[in-house]
């Protein structure tokens, strides 16, 4: 079976280290390193600056839907360009919409649908992290729930992670952090972005949706409980 993801440059291949000037500093999203984390293979057309809309109209939808099998899996993300473009794609509106017809056409392929809610932007105020996606979070889950859809939430998750992590540790899953704990300057923009992961913010996040798709394939739910056999508190 294959994984196919469709989505964003949070989820787009690297750029092996393009737009920071090193091959160690690469930009790129988590579907880059899922392949290494699941047995499935990974068909990943997620693209950088993709919305619900341009994923389809460019071409890029065409490919997911052209190479899937029964029993595939088909992660979705968008979000974080549709919000640029508020009235075409608003949360209850075009965003809404596209995301239910990438459901069907999955669905009539005979493959899975899994929606993902927008990975966080690492944006703190005061020590408080902000939330940065509005309603459009909560429209994909609402929409799950409807269409009884998996959910892998990866806005609590990456809330989640950087919160724990803290302001200052988190910012090495970014291009800007570990160039700053490695003693390397970046180019104004990159030590702005606080959106795009290099390696060690893809493979976290990466982590959780193989960790999520294993436990959507029942997997462990065969082994034997282990209560019984260790000491009670």
């Amino acid at each position: 079976m294959t994984i196919h993801l469709a989505g964003d440059s949070t989820v787009a291949p690297t750029d092996h280290g393009a737009t920071s000037g090193r091959p160690d500093l690469p930009l790129l999203g988590w579907g880059d390193l899922l392949a290494e984390l699941v047995d499935d293979d990974v068909h990943n057309c997620a693209i950088g600056g993709a919305t619900t809309m341009s994923f389809r109209d460019e071409g890029h939808w065409e490919k997911v839907t052209a190479a899937l099998r029964p029993g595939d899996t088909v992660i979705i993300q968008f979000g974080h360009n549709d919000q640029k473009r508020p009235d075409e794609l608003s949360p209850d509106g075009g965003y809404r919409r596209r995301l239910g017809e990438f459901i069907g056409e999955v669905r009539a392929a005979g493959a899975r649908p899994v929606l993902a809610t927008s990975v966080e932007r690492r944006l703190f105020d005061d020590g408080a992290l902000r939330y940065s996606h509005g309603p459009y979070p909560a429209v994909v889950r609402a929409l799950g729930h409807e269409l009884d859809v998996p959910i892998i939430d990866l806005n609590v998750f990456t809330r989640w992670l950087y919160t724990w992590m803290g302001q200052a540790a988190s910012a090495e899953l970014f291009v800007h952090g570990a160039a700053a704990a490695a003693g390397v300057e970046v180019s104004p923009e990159l030590a702005r972005d606080n959106t795009h992961y290099t390696t060690a913010g893809a493979r976290a996040v990466a982590r959780f949706v193989a960790e999520s798709l294993r436990a959507l394939d029942g997997v462990g739910a065969d082994h034997e409980p282990l209560g019984a056999w260790l000491v009670q508190p």
